[in-house]
Parts: C-alpha cells; sequence; structure tokens
C-alpha cells in the first residue's frame, strides 16, 4: 500500500470531526477507556512498550560493545556461547547491535514525523479554516508531492543531499508534510462549517484565537491517528534508506544498515541475517495495528 492509498484510507476510515467542540478530560478518558477494551491494541501497546525498554535500557543490558568484535567470532549462529543471538559478519555481538540499532531506528522513526506533524498541522488548519486562495496555494503545492512514490522522493532527497542521518530526517520530513496537510485540510474543512464555528466568528473572536480554541481540539483526533500510523512508515523508509547506503553509515548500528551488511551471509547464516528485519517488521506491525486501534477509540460515540 502506498502512502497515498494510506492518505486516503485514514480520510475515509477516521472519525469525522463531532459536531459540539470536544472539550474538557471526558472525551480522551473515553477514548483511554475504549482502547483498554481493545485486547490487539493493547498487546500491541505492551509490545511496543516493551521494546522502547530495552533499547533504552540498551546500556545494561546490552552483553557485550556494540562496535567491538572479533574476526575469529564472525557469523556466529545463534544460540552461541556467549552471543546469544549470534555474530554479524565483523564478529559483533548481534544481540548488542539490535539493542543499540533500535535507539537509531526509533529516533528516525519518531522525530521526521512530530516534525512534520507540527509544520503539515499549521499549514493543514491554516489552508482548511481560510480557504480561497491561501488554501489554492498550499493544496497545489502539496499536490506537486503526491506526483512522486514517496519511497522514490525519499532516495531523490537523500540522494541530493547525501547520506547522513541528518539528511535522512530532513528527507522524511518532507516527505510526509503533504501527507499531513492533506488530512489536517481535510478535517478543517470539515469543523469550519459547524454552528460553534460561526457563534464564535460572531461573538467577534479572530481567526487565530478560533483555530487554536475551537479547530484544533476537533481535528486532533483524525490527525493523530494517521500520524501515529506514519510512525511504520518512517522506520520502514529510514531502514530502506540506510540499507540503499543513503542513510546511517558504518560503523553506526541501525537495524535497516544491519540488513545491508548482513546481506551477503543470508545463505550461512540465514537466521542471523533476518534478525534486524525482524525487529523492523515487528515493531512497524505493532504501530500499525495500534493505530488501527487509536482510530477506533477516538470515535465519538452518540
Amino acid at each position: 500500500m502506498t502512502t497515498l492509498d494510506l492518505t486516503t484510507s485514514v480520510l475515509r476510515a477516521a472519525p469525522a470531526a463531532p459536531a459540539t467542540p470536544v472539550r474538557g478530560q471526558g472525551y480522551w478518558r473515553g477514548v483511554a477507556r475504549r482502547l483498554r477494551r481493545d485486547k490487539t491494541s493493547m498487546v500491541c501497546a505492551t509490545v511496543l512498550g516493551l521494546i522502547l525498554l530495552a533499547i533504552l535500557l540498551a546500556p545494561l543490558l546490552a552483553p557485550h560493545d556494540p562496535y567491538q568484535g572479533s574476526m575469529a567470532m564472525r557469523l556466529k549462529p545463534v544460540g552461541t556461547p556467549g552471543h546469544l543471538l549470534g555474530t554479524d559478519e565483523l564478529g559483533r555481538d548481534l544481540l548488542s547491535r539490535l539493542l543499540y540499532g533500535g535507539r537509531l531506528s526509533w529516533f528516525l522513526g519518531i522525530v521526521p514525523v512530530l516534525i512534520a506533524c507540527l509544520i503539515g498541522s499549521t499549514l493543514g488548519i491554516v489552508a482548511g479554516y481560510a480557504g480561497g486562495w491561501v488554501n489554492m496555494v498550499i493544496m497545489r503545492t502539496t499536490d506537486v508531492f503526491y506526483a512522486f512514490p514517496s519511497v522514490l522522493l525519499a532516495v531523490a532527497i537523500s540522494g541530493a543531499l547525501g547520506p547522513g542521518i541528518f539528511n535522512a530526517m530532513l528527507s522524511l520530513t518532507l516527505v510526509f508534510v503533504p501527507q499531513i496537510i492533506r488530512v489536517a485540510e481535510t478535517t478543517t474543512t470539515a469543523v469550519r462549517n459547524h454552528d460553534y464555528i460561526d457563534a464564535a466568528r460572531s461573538s467577534g473572536a479572530g481567526a487565530l484565537s478560533i483555530m487554536r480554541t475551537h479547530v484544533l481540539p476537533n481535528v486532533t483526533g483524525p490527525i493523530f491517528t494517521y500520524t501515529t500510523s506514519l510512525v511504520s512508515v518512517a522506520m520502514i523508509l529510514a531502514s530502506g534508506l540506510s540499507f540503499l547506503g543513503l542513510g546511517t553509515r558504518p560503523p553506526e548500528a541501525e537495524w535497516g544498515l544491519m540488513l545491508n551488511t548482513l546481506r551477503s551471509a543470508i545463505y550461512s547464516q540465514p537466521l542471523v541475517t533476518l534478525l534486524p528485519g525482524l525487529c523492523i517488521f515487528l515493531t512497524s506491525l505493532c504501530f500499525n495495528m495500534l493505530s488501527d486501534g487509536l482510530r477506533g477509540a477516538m470515535e465519538v460515540r452518540r
């Protein structure tokens, strides 16, 4: 599924903004209550929490230095004494590198999405509320980015900027901003026509005050849900950039880069080679399923 398809599906499945303003703690308590009832979401949240805890405690849990290896111990299988998950092509402990590599993979998956969310939400809300030529300029500029598949756009930007963590983050941010603008603009346009917005205008409230007080609380749900689903996409794209040599560079530990360096051993030690890919798959799957649970929990029940 392309990110354009993902945007379309989220816009269709995301709960429509309520006809009355969402205020107070009651709404969010209801979201938490409905989310707790979803066993699948709770399992995914638990798995993600355990993975996050493990990578944060990497200095305490890692049995070896992730950057030190021995050629005498290269490509040892899973279960080797002293190396629970085996070793990589340079004899470095794979468990240690997976723990430390998770830090960079999560960082590249979350930070670009958060930055894109701040920029995209602001532009999308302004475009949806202002309408007219403001909407036309922002949305037509956004449409230009939809002419390119997300993967190719990320690769092109990273290739132009050169390899490196910062450049990878910048390319991912530029890829996700237009998608979040589209979601924010669509939900804001629906909210703009409600009676309580007209009442706020009649009371003399300014546009900035209305967007902050009345629009933002009512579009947070769809934007947050879609942003959560983008984390898994960002992690996969970041891993792909590292795999292609456009993201993280050796000797850094990062799941995508580890896949690239271990691919030559896929026939001699297939399980060792697949472990970074399994980490990416499990984390992305849990983020996607948790996003689906959030989408259902944020639906306002009447």
